[in-house]
């Protein structure tokens, strides 16, 4: 079931947390987002092919699968994308990911050639029209991926912040914001300081996106940061946070017995 994360009658949101069977013997869990705008719409992260039913059925109260205009990938990992080829032959989209990964996006598709469909994002990223608005790919390199992209939404403030904030709970705490950022860490840190690269890339990121206004960070994993308050208390946290590459030693890097 879709969860409404904005709808001011011409700009709606969609947050999807129950699509993935998450059970200890299924997937790791994963959220999907629908973005629909004067009839036009773009799938963030749209997941592998046990995701496709759910969004489709979805979008289709909003506008025509043939309409949909993009799939935007923060990176290419499985979760992210492998559903891709379904959404090929489901609409005229086009995929956007990181210049670094265009060529790999053929990976989950028959073998035709798609390339014409993939459009790689520089690693400044861009502006990304789609019906009435625009929505800004922003750089989010090692964030956990070398190339990787994050997702601003200026209408609803919502950044789509991918594998950054993700959260390791069962979807029904997923599909519920953060009321307690303290108590959250622990559902969180564990992730972060395997999968994020560096605490000075954190603090890159950091001094970027302060300069938004941003109202939710919703990522691919786990729980929403709601509110002004909620979403600085996350952003001083990976700011400060040492991870990767921070807490690597030699005895990381020895020749087992």
């Amino acid at each position: 079931m879709a969860v409404e994360l904005f709808n001011d009658g011409k700009h709606i949101v969609h947050a999807f947390y129950d699509l993935v069977d998450d059970s200890a013997a299924g997937a790791v869990q994963c959220n999907q987002f629908l973005i629909a705008d004067h009839g036009h719409g773009a799938l963030i992260d749209p997941g592998g092919n046990m995701t496709y039913g759910g969004l489709l059925m979805d979008m289709q109260q909003y506008f025509s699968s043939k309409d949909l205009d993009y799939i935007l990938a923060s990176h290419p990992d499985p979760d992210i994308i492998a559903s891709v080829n379904k959404w090929f032959v489901a609409s005229h989209c086009k995929v956007l990911i990181s210049s670094l990964w265009t060529r790999f996006v053929p990976h989950f598709t028959t073998g035709k050639d798609v390339s014409d469909r993939i459009v790689g994002i520089p690693d400044q990223g861009v502006r990304i029209p789609l019906g009435q608005c625009q929505i800004i790919a922003l750089p989010a390199h090692f964030l956990h991926a070398e190339g990787n992209f994050q997702f601003y939404d200026p209408v609803s403030r919502i950044l789509f912040s991918g594998d950054l904030g993700a959260s390791l709970v069962p979807h029904e705490q997923a599909a519920q914001p953060v009321t307690d950022f303290d108590s959250h860490i622990k559902y969180m840190e564990g992730f972060h300081r395997r999968y994020i690269v560096s605490r000075k890339i954190g603090r890159f990121w950091g001094n970027m996106v302060r300069q938004l206004d941003i109202e939710q960070i919703v990522p691919q994993h786990g729980s929403r940061f709601v509110g002004k308050n909620a979403v600085n208390d996350f952003i001083t946290w990976v700011e400060t946070l040492e991870c990767g590459v921070d807490l690597m030693t030699q005895n990381n890097y020895t020749i087992p017995a």
